[in-house]
């Protein structure tokens, strides 16, 4: 009897042991890159999984557009002590201004001098990333915001060329609509509206105008930033009434359907519509820079960090290491649209526009997405699209000026 009990117990133990090595062997990535955005990370996963494959992967996908619906799930269980393993942040203010200044997430300086990264990504995006001597995400993907896209072939039946500067817009606009497109420039949702101020904004205030704006040294009441404004509301003229109803994917349908001239969109539009759509760069599309911002880039770019409490930690090194690597950035970023983050990518395995992008990134003067968490904090990014809302609605210059002001008071930039 005493033999078989003591058999039982080794039986228990060794099964709470296997129990305990099976909940060990899993991950749980939570993201918003669903639906067109889904192969990009799904060929990630894949890799992951080839390599160590006794990990069951948890694909936490939340979807909405720029991670707004994402980004309040992750608030909740960040404060609930519920973090997920890895979770998707913007590199920049959105991940330091909000979980790392919280003591949230780990610091993996040490990772990155183990992989010998930090001569691997270029300065500029490990400042992003980093707080205090700390380098808090690895960035998968470097993006940029400022791109207008159009089909060449519908620009030549119209008789028009994509716009240099926003009066060319205005002006192409007019001959547009006199030649019966009802709308020359489409826009989905709030926040694409905003991609729109914020190429507007850092064409005329200049490179340093717009970092000076977030640094506090340029108020939203100067006459100049004033003017942004009014210039957002004249390009809205020439945009379509609908669009809060539309996804960034449904406007870009619209452009490519002819139902619209123009698109201004993130590149992750180029996977979409190479990826997705299979489109030929060059001819079923092209894209030049939106109008009066040619030598600027506006970034932002995807990262992973280590929230302190994550139940796989050794998991999450390996999901780190790999999202951090030559071989994991040059299979992600060619379904994306976006270019590695690292300095050292394949080029040959990316397509035109990419190739195109990443030449750009080399020379263009390099500045930081407000709407993408880059430049500003989560808590003046959040508060901005009421702002944006009562703007298309009214077009009150002053008074979105006004409450931008009142709303960087509010997440103390500048102080």
């Amino acid at each position: 009897m005493k033999k078989s009990i003591k058999n039982a117990l080794v039986i228990t133990a060794a099964l709470g042991l296997t129990a305990q090595a099976l909940a060990a062997n899993k991950i749980e990535i939570f993201s918003w890159w669903a639906g067109d955005e889904g192969p990009a990370l799904a060929a990630l996963i894949k890799l992951y999984e080839a390599k160590y494959p006794a990990v069951k992967v948890d694909n936490a996908t939340v979807t909405g557009g720029a991670g707004t619906n994402a980004k309040a799930v992750l608030k909740t269980r960040m404060l609930g002590g519920d973090p997920p393993d890895s979770f998707q942040a913007h590199a920049g203010q959105e991940l330091t201004g909000t979980w790392v200044v919280a003591n949230r997430m780990e610091d993996l300086s040490s990772l990155y001098k183990s992989e010998g990264w930090n001569n691997k990504f270029p300065k500029a995006v490990i400042d992003l990333i980093s707080y205090k001597g700390g380098i808090y995400s690895v960035p998968v993907d470097v993006h940029r915001s400022n791109v207008m896209w159009y089909v060449p072939a519908n620009l030549k039946k119209w008789g028009v060329s994509a716009p240099k500067t926003w009066h060319d817009m205005l002006t192409a606009c007019t001959t547009l609509k006199a030649k019966g497109v009802a709308t020359p420039l489409v826009m989905g949702e709030n926040w694409t509206q905003q991609m729109i101020w914020e190429s507007i904004a850092t064409a005329m205030l200049g490179p340093k105008g717009w970092n000076d704006l977030w640094s506090g040294k340029l108020k939203f009441t100067d006459p100049k930033v004033v003017s942004t404004f009014s210039m957002y509301g004249n390009v809205l003229d020439c945009a379509n009434k609908d669009a809060s109803g539309l996804s960034w994917q449904q406007a870009t349908d619209r452009m490519l359907a002819g139902q619209a001239a123009f698109n201004i969109m993130g590149d992750w539009a180029a996977g979409y519509m190479t990826t997705t759509k299979k489109l030929k760069p060059g001819t079923d599309f092209a894209w030049s820079p939106s109008p009066s911002t040619s030598g600027t880039f506006i970034m932002l770019a995807d990262s992973f960090g280590l929230p302190k409490g994550a139940k796989d930690r050794p998991e999450v090194i390996n999901w780190l290491k790999l999202l951090g690597s030559k071989q994991g950035q040059d299979t992600f970023n060619p379904l994306k649209g976006s270019i590695a983050a690292r300095t050292d990518s394949d080029l040959s395995k990316y397509g035109a526009y990419s190739q195109s992008a990443a030449s750009d990134w080399k020379k263009n003067t390099i500045v930081g997405s407000m709407v993408h968490g880059a430049a500003a904090p989560e808590s003046f990014t959040s508060g901005f699209g009421s702002i944006n809302d009562a703007f298309v609605s009214n077009h009150d210059a002053r008074a979105a000026a006004q409450s931008s002001q009142d709303l960087a008071d509010k997440s103390r930039i500048g102080m």
